[in-house]
């Protein structure tokens, strides 16, 4: 069958049945683009999906499909008993016609070569657009935006700009803000077991900043650095920019395999662990995984970075005690993050370093600018756990992810059965799905991406090949109607590639 088109306000939609692009997809992409062109104006009415369904002869769920991703990315808005109306808020620079934006093509441009750290990060498989826009099912490591507590933050942040604003434009310590720093050194000393005092604490942009700043300060071109297999991208790109040499360390129920490690190289110069919540499986490192590594440590005088991401959500009993609790040595370096925690643009994470490699640290952390992120948010941050408002959040929060947890164990047994194997996690902010044999991760991704579903492909996590196929899935950022609805279109997505 040929194309079926209508006329919109000053648009024209074109269906083609011939195509291997997906009804809905069609639609979604000649809509968007007639937003984007400004052939629909911001505050354009469309019409209803009835109408629209019988103009162009197809299932209403089509246009349904359509019209909910293009909700989800907020370029339409609803309201209720009204219609759907082209977004009122889309940015200027969106709208402007394709013709008038200049776009560098490759060829028109020679650029010198990169360095070696400039190619070594652009060859890793990070997309930097990850954490932009509203998030879509199942974008892993997205907290919930919805259940966070704003009135009380602009109220903390309002106070603290009312009361001192001069003393924060006054406060440029390297370190960070002291009273931040006193209370994250109270709060981990409590929740964590981490024996510190507030002059071990170093305030950074996030977690990946601080393992970044680590990765220069303590690996040479050539040194041995231990890694998780699989483990995280962030890290691995951090450490082989350094041009050091990456030793994948197996992991298995038990967390990372220690004596392959020694098998592999038994003198590593850095060794980088999650143990409270291995990243991306999930298992937690045994006490005697841990005191293995705390060994190798000691005999060989490497250092111990310990990224403990997201531990604060563990579903069954107390969240462990840190491996830099056991530390007898001071190797364990710690490293945190507030991103997972409230919301990702706050971007404050920490460094908890070890007296003799505080100093450095603090120096070399100033070579990139005084400041180690806004004072103003420091100091409402340090409100925020001082009055315990921070300790209620993670306790709501943890009740909250463990339902949605729930949530998406229900929908995958519903909708995912035969497609997806999903598996129950005691903590964190995603699950992990295995894929039938013989079925290529990457591909489910992309199949899912073009269904409208964010599902991240565990081999790009893997150094050495992974055993089978899966996929990541994010469900703390989403209510329980999103949950399921991602599950759908999942599962036809699969369904429709694989079958």
């Amino acid at each position: 069958m040929g194309k079926v088109a209508t006329v919109l306000p000053n648009a024209a939609i074109a269906l083609d049945r011939s195509s291997s692009t997906a009804l809905y997809r069609q639609l979604y992409d000649q809509l968007r683009e007639a937003i984007l062109s400004g052939q629909l104006t911001p505050g354009t009415r469309l019409p209803s999906t009835r109408e629209l369904a019988a103009e162009l002869s197809v299932a209403r769920n089509t246009l349904l499909n359509a019209f909910d991703q293009l909700h989800a990315e907020s370029y339409v808005e609803r309201r209720v008993g009204d219609g759907t109306y082209v977004s009122r808020y889309l940015p200027d620079d969106l709208l402007r016609p394709k013709s008038e934006q200049r776009v560098w093509q490759s060829s028109e441009r020679k650029c010198p070569s990169l360095s070696r750290w400039g190619t070594t990060v652009a060859s890793m498989s990070i997309d930097p657009s990850a954490y932009h826009g509203r998030p879509r099912p199942f974008r892993i490591g997205t907290p919930a935006f919805d259940a966070f507590p704003c009135k009380l933050w602009g109220k903390l942040l309002a106070r603290r700009w009312r009361n001192s604003a001069e003393e924060l434009l006054r406060n440029c310590d390297s370190a960070g803000y002291l009273p931040l720093r006193k209370a994250i050194a109270s709060y981990l000393a409590t929740a964590r077991g981490v024996r510190c005092v507030p002059e071990q604490v170093i305030v950074t942009l996030g977690s990946q900043h601080a393992l970044e700043l680590l990765a220069n300060m303590l690996l040479d071109p050539g040194d041995i650095a231990w890694i998780e297999d699989p483990g995280y991208l962030g890290a691995r790109t951090a450490f082989a920019a350094t041009g050091s040499r990456l030793i994948p360390v197996p992991v298995d129920a038990d967390g990372i395999n220690v004596t392959a490690g020694i098998e592999r190289h038994p003198k590593p110069r850095l060794i980088y662990v999650t143990p409270s919540h291995q990243y991306p499986l999930g298992m937690t490192l045994t006490l005697g995984r841990r005191l293995a590594v705390l060994k190798v440590a000691s005999e060989t005088g490497a250092w111990i970075i310990e990224d403990d991401y997201d531990s604060e959500f563990r579903y069954v009993g107390r969240p462990l005690t840190a491996l830099q609790g056991l530390d007898t040595e001071l190797r364990v370096i710690y490293v945190g993050t507030f991103s997972k925690v409230l919301f990702h643009s706050i971007r404050i994470g920490y460094i908890i370093a070890p007296p003799d490699l505080f100093r450095s640290c603090v120096r070399a952390r100033s070579l990139a600018g005084l400041q180690s992120s806004p004072v103003l948010e420091q100091a409402v941050l340090a409100d925020f756990i001082c009055e315990g408002h921070f300790a209620r959040h993670v306790r709501r929060m943890r009740a909250l992810y463990s339902e949605r947890q729930q949530v998406l164990l229900g929908a995958s047994r519903s909708e995912l059965d035969g497609l997806l194997e999903v598996e129950p996690c005691a903590a964190g902010m995603h699950l992990i799905g295995r894929l039938p044999d013989g079925v290529d991760d990457r591909a489910a991704t992309n199949a899912a991406s073009d269904a409208g579903v964010k599902a991240t492909p565990l081999s790009a996590h893997y150094i050495e090949p992974q055993p089978r196929g899966a996929l990541m899935l994010g469900y703390t950022g989403y209510p329980s109607r999103a949950i399921w609805q991602g599950a759908r279109r999942l599962a036809i997505a699969l369904r429709n590639r694989f079958k």
